[in-house]
């Protein structure tokens, strides 16, 4: 009997693999197949998010849509892309012996920094590429308090004076025994 040595990076490569494997069939398996044998795939536009100095850029690919095809909404600082891609083919015909293009609707989400002011949120349309430029919200500065010098009061406070002479060996910083 030979004996096999047991590399442990080996096998946790070979179970994230597998892993991989499994993600991959479960979330990247085509729709069920429409008329005609062709896929209904599902589409999801790829989108950038860049960080500027003064606001977050916002890039969507959307080929072949036009700006009537999208919908952009702004609730409760969740920003909403969504629209539809239709198909620029009849499913009764025939003579088609590969469909790749994916179609159909989508909608992509993201969530904005509390205290962007949705008036100052842009958006431009042009040759596919949808462009939204969200304005960073202001930064909290830290509140000062001027601080005005002047004389204590005196109705508040209370001087307590030790009017006791006899034991003039005590001073303030020797102990003093505590009562029994």
């Amino acid at each position: 009997m030979a004996l096999i040595r047991w590399e442990p990076v080996a096998e946790l490569n070979t179970i994230q693999n597998e892993m991989n494997r499994l993600f991959n069939t479960f979330f990247d398996q085509p729709a069920p197949t429409s008329r005609g044998g062709a896929s209904g795939r599902r589409w999801m536009p790829a989108m950038d998010l860049v960080e500027t100095g003064d606001h977050y850029l916002l890039r969507a690919d959307l080929p072949g849509l036009s700006d009537d095809d999208v919908n952009l909404q702004l609730q409760d600082n969740v920003l909403t892309i969504s629209g539809e891609r239709r198909p620029e083919h009849d499913e009764d015909e025939e003579g088609y012996y590969r469909l790749e293009r994916a179609f159909g609707s989508f909608a992509r989400s993201l969530t904005l920094p509390d205290g962007v002011d949705p008036d100052g949120v842009q958006a431009h349309f042009d040759r596919g590429v949808l462009e939204i430029r969200i304005p960073k919200p202001e930064q909290r500065k830290p509140r000062q308090v001027q601080i005005t010098l002047g004389t204590r009061p005196t109705d508040d406070t209370k001087t307590i004076e030790n009017t006791d002479t006899t034991d003039t060996q005590t001073n303030s910083h020797d102990r003093v025994p505590a009562p029994a």
